[in-house]
């Protein structure tokens, strides 16, 4: 897919002297003490400063804005300001930054060298259904409209989508860039074999993803109560797991499609399961056969974990997406720890998404192993889904000219 990056714009001293309207993802979770905001994890934050500093270095007026939490349109509260945002901004790139109100008609500011951040932009009416008005006067705020928020390309706001079409330039910051990069590169010309995990306590909510990667990869490996519909369409016996019966079909067509073309959704052939869902309940490692009428499967065995691991020790790419089993609980952690130190171990390009997987990554320390950790939850699944992110399209669209 061919689109501008801001990156070679500001090489070719484009960005000299010009306008930049930033749109990041500062979505960052807040918590109150005595009615005053703290930032408790920055790592938005921390992920945007490349595109701020790459402006800020290539001569531009910066202005930068994000959405916060769920705003109502038009009626601002005090725990949707940017305001701790601004703050930590300026810690971070050691200089000042404003925080502009009511932004969108102007009347404000910015020189080159300076960076101002754009109070929350979902309190704008017309946000979120993308109103054209409203895009055009983000529009004429800038020269060069920068997309850097891959949180939010799913999404047609018109801070993403409407004042890309009628910006002077719209183009994807390094973040984006990097994620369209990582997923192409996972997607469209994977290294083989491409090996996907797709877990999660139900098939329904992922049954788009299995139904489009049954069609490109070379192994599905499920996990979670998604592996226990599976296991139901495989004729095994799931007891009182949590699973969704009506689904069964879907499964197997899931599995037959694999199937008709020389690949493998591999079915548990051991599991580790509990009388109930409980961090102390005891843990009894079981053939998939034998899963009793009072058993509830929690985690994947030793020897479905052994199996699994070296599949993706031999892979060419990985796509993971969901903790195979409850690996919140340390009695039903061996299965996902097993596949993560497998992808760590792994000479696989792999790129990991959602937020159980980031959970997981961070919990067994892999993060440097991985080749590409998504920053962007649903968007990260309509990837997989195989849709057209809106932001990708309208970017490639104006590259078009």
């Amino acid at each position: 897919m061919e689109f501008i990056r801001f990156a070679d714009l500001c090489a070719q001293g484009q960005a000299q002297g010009k306008r930049v309207f930033i749109r990041a993802d500062l979505n960052v979770p807040l918590a109150f003490d005595d009615g005053v905001a703290r930032i408790t994890e920055d790592t938005r934050i921390r992920a945007s400063i490349p595109a701020i500093r790459m402006a800020l270095d290539a001569g531009a007026a910066v202005m930068v804005t994000s959405h916060l939490g769920r705003p109502t349109e038009g009626q601002p509260k005090p725990e949707d300001t940017l305001a701790p945002v601004a703050q930590r901004l300026s810690e971070l790139l050691q200089q000042p930054v404003p925080l502009i109100q009511r932004w969108v008609d102007g009347g404000f500011s910015v020189a080159p060298g300076q960076v101002v951040l754009l109070e929350n932009c979902r309190l704008n009416k017309g946000e979120k259904k993308n109103n054209p008005e409203l895009a055009r006067k983000m529009a004429a705020l800038c020269d060069i409209f920068v997309h850097d928020a891959f949180g939010t390309a799913h999404r047609a706001e018109a801070s993403t989508y409407g004042i890309a079409e009628y910006a002077p330039v719209a183009c994807a910051g390094p973040l984006l860039a990097a994620e369209i990069d990582a997923i192409g590169r996972a997607l469209e010309q994977p290294a083989r074999p491409l090996v996907a995990i797709v877990a999660g306590s139900k098939v329904s909510t992922k049954l788009t993803i299995l139904q489009s990667l049954a069609q490109k990869v070379d192994r599905l490996i499920v996990g979670g109560g998604i592996a226990n519909t599976f296991m139901l369409a495989a004729g095994l016996p799931i007891g009182k797991s949590l699973a969704e019966p009506d689904l069964v079909g879907e499964a197997k067509a899931v599995m037959e499609a694999m199937r008709a073309r020389g690949a493998e959704v591999p079915i548990p052939t051991d599991v580790v399961v509990a009388p109930e869902f409980k961090a102390d309940a005891p843990a009894t490692v079981k053939a998939a056969a034998d899963v009793g009428a009072d058993d509830m499967i929690l985690d994947i065995g030793p020897q479905t974990a052994q199996a699994l691991a070296a599949m993706l020790e031999t892979a060419g790419t990985i796509v993971w997406n969901g903790p195979v089993g409850v690996f919140e609980f340390p009695a039903f952690e061996h299965g996902t720890k097993t596949l993560a130190q497998a992808i760590a171990r792994s000479k696989a390009f792999s790129i990991a998404g959602g937020g159980d997987t980031l959970a997981a990554i961070a919990k067994y320390g892999i993060e440097d192993q991985v080749g590409y950790i998504s920053t962007g939850g649903g968007a990260f699944l309509e990837v997989l889904e195989g849709k057209t992110l809106p932001a990708f399209e309208i970017l490639a669209r104006r590259a078009r000219g």
